[in-house]
């Protein structure tokens, strides 16, 4: 194996069409995919953060609900309670 050679920041690392898709190229320094299809990118950052709002409305949720449980402890409590009084 070669041994690694030091790249320039001043110039951009080449670029290597990849097998996978014309969107698709590999830096040769770095060897990673770059997909440069702006549009794929857009939707999975909007599948990402619609996936984020999901799973904080679920949360919400769940808070919600163990709140409204906890209310309901409470209103048993003092129900017992006062039954308990007239006995």
């Amino acid at each position: 194996m070669p041994p690694l050679r030091k790249t320039s920041n001043k110039r951009p690392p080449s670029l290597a069409q990849s097998w996978a898709s014309r969107a698709l190229i590999r830096a040769s320094t770095s060897h990673a995919i770059i997909n440069r299809n702006v549009t794929a990118y857009e939707q999975a950052r909007k599948r990402a953060a619609d996936a984020q709002k999901q799973r904080d409305e679920i949360r919400d949720t769940t808070r919600e609900i163990n709140h409204l449980k906890s209310e309901m402890h409470e209103i048993k409590h003092l129900l017992k309670e006062l039954v308990g009084n007239y006995s």
